[in-house]
C-alpha cells in the first residue's frame, strides 16, 4: 500500500522542497496551503512574513511544478482562537509567548495532523529545518537554521505521524536544489515577522485589543520612576522603550505584574536566573526526568544552550493546575528569561522534551555572580 502524505505548504522554498523531496522518495503526496486570517486582504503584500497572498500563489505554483494535487484548508478560526487570542491573553498575563511554536503545536501537528489522519494519510511533511531519528527529534545539521526547539512542544505521537525532509542539509543547499528542481522560490527570503501583526507594530496590536492600562515604572527597591500605558507591551529584559530618560546606566525590564500593573526594572545584572520552572511539561524522546539529570537546555529560539540539571516534580508542586512541573537549575546565569517561553531539554543534540517557563529565581550563586559584574562596571 503506498504510504500518503500531506505536504504542508507555506509558499517558501522549504516547505517546497520538502514536498519535492517526498514525491520523488515515492510517496503519495498532496499539498495543502493553510488560509489563516478570517479576512485574506488583512495579509501583508511583499512582507517578509508567512501567510501571505503571494505565499498562497507561490505554493499552488510549486505543487504544480512538483506534479502534486494541492488544496488549500481555511483554518482560520482555529488560529485565531488557538494562536491569536492566545498571543494577546499571554501578554495580558504578564508572560512574552512565541506565537510560531505555538502554532506548530496547536495548528500544524494538532489540526492538522488530526484532519490528514481522519482523511486517511499517514503522515504530515513540513520543511522544518529539523532531523527524526528512531523517533526523536534531533538538531538539523545546519546549526543556524536549526527549528528543533520550536519543534520542542510536539508529543511522541505526534513526532510518530511527522516527516522532516531536510534537516540532514543546508539552507543554502535546499536553495541551490529548489533552483535544480526549477522552483520559483528559490531565493525567496525566508520569513521573520509574526504572520498576523500587519504592520509588525506589536504594540499596537495589543493596545488595540487590550487597551490602555496605565501604570507605574518602578526600581527593585519600589520607587517609582515613571509610567506607562500597559504592562503588556513589556517583556522581561526588554531596554528600549522605557521612557525613562536621564538615567546614569541602562535599565531593563526585570518583572512584569499584571495584576498590580506594574512593571519593575533595574541594571543589566539583576536579570540573571539560574532557576527556572516550568509547567505542562511534554517528554517526546524519553520518559519524565525523576530524578535531578545532567542536560542541556535551550530558552528562546535560536538562543544559548546551557548547561543545566534537570527534573520532574510531581503534581501538587505549585502549579496552578496541579500538574507535574518542570525543575531547571543552571550551572550558569542566563539573562532576560521570560515566563511564556518554552524551554526546550536537550541530550547532545536530541530533545528530549520541554515545558513552558512559569517562574525564574536567582540563586545566591547568581546573586555573587551579579556582585561581580556591577564590581567590574565600577
Amino acid at each position: 500500500m503506498t504510504f500518503r502524505v500531506l505536504a504542508a505548504m507555506s509558499g517558501g522554498v522549504d516547505s517546497a522542497v520538502a514536498a519535492a523531496r517526498a514525491a520523488e522518495a515515492g510517496y503519495d503526496v498532496t499539498g495543502v496551503h493553510l488560509a489563516l486570517s478570517k479576512n485574506p486582504q488583512s495579509y501583508r503584500t511583499g512582507a517578509r512574513g508567512c501567510c501571505t497572498v503571494e505565499d498562497s500563489h507561490d505554493a499552488r505554483r510549486a505543487a504544480d511544478v512538483i506534479g502534486i494535487p494541492y488544496y488549500v484548508w481555511d483554518m482560520s478560526e482555529e488560529f485565531d482562537r488557538e494562536v491569536v487570542q492566545d498571543f494577546v491573553a499571554e501578554y495580558e498575563a504578564g508572560n512574552t509567548p512565541n506565537p510560531c511554536l505555538r502554532c506548530n503545536e496547536k495548528i500544524k501537528f494538532e489540526a492538522v495532523l488530526d484532519r490528514a489522519i481522519a482523511l486517511g494519510f499517514d503522515a504530515v511533511v513540513t520543511g522544518h529545518h529539523v532531523r527524526k531519528l528512531d523517533g526523536r527529534l534531533v538538531r538539523s545539521v545546519d546549526e543556524g537554521k536549526d527549528q528543533s526547539y520550536v519543534l520542542g512542544v510536539l508529543t511522541a505521537e505526534q513526532l510518530e505521524h511527522a516527516m522532516f525532509p531536510l534537516g540532514d542539509c543546508t539552507k543554502d543547499e535546499v536553495r541551490a536544489e529548489a533552483e535544480r528542481r526549477g522552483l520559483s522560490v528559490a531565493d525567496k527570503p525566508d520569513s521573520h515577522d509574526i504572520c498576523f501583526i500587519a504592520d509588525g507594530d506589536t504594540k499596537g496590536f495589543l493596545n488595540d485589543r487590550i487597551g490602555a492600562k496605565p501604570g507605574p515604572i518602578q526600581d527593585e527597591d519600589g520607587n517609582v520612576l515613571g509610567t506607562h500605558d500597559g504592562s503588556h507591551t513589556f517583556t522581561v529584559g526588554q531596554r528600549k522603550g522605557l521612557g525613562l530618560g536621564g538615567a546614569p546606566d541602562p535599565r531593563y525590564v526585570l518583572s512584569i505584574e499584571p495584576v498590580e500593573n506594574t512593571v519593575t526594572v533595574g541594571p543589566r545584572e539583576s536579570l540573571r536566573v539560574d532557576e527556572i520552572t516550568g509547567v505542562r511539561p511534554v517528554w517526546s524522546g524519553s520518559a519524565p526526568l525523576t530524578e535531578p539529570t545532567e542536560c542541556h537546555v535551550q530558552l528562546r529560539a535560536h538562543g544559548e544552550v546551557y548547561p543545566a540539571r534537570v527534573w520532574q516534580r510531581e503534581a501538587g508542586a505549585g502549579t496552578e493546575d496541579g500538574g507535574p512541573e518542570l525543575v531547571v537549575h543552571l550551572a550558569e546565569p542566563a539573562k532576560g528569561v521570560a515566563s511564556g517561553q518554552a524551554v526546550v531539554v536537550y541530550d547532545g543534540d536530541t530533545v528530549l522534551g520541554s515545558a513552558t517557563i512559569s517562574g525564574t529565581a536567582r540563586s545566591d550563586r547568581a546573586e555573587d555572580a551579579a556582585g561581580v559584574g556591577a564590581a567590574q562596571r565600577v
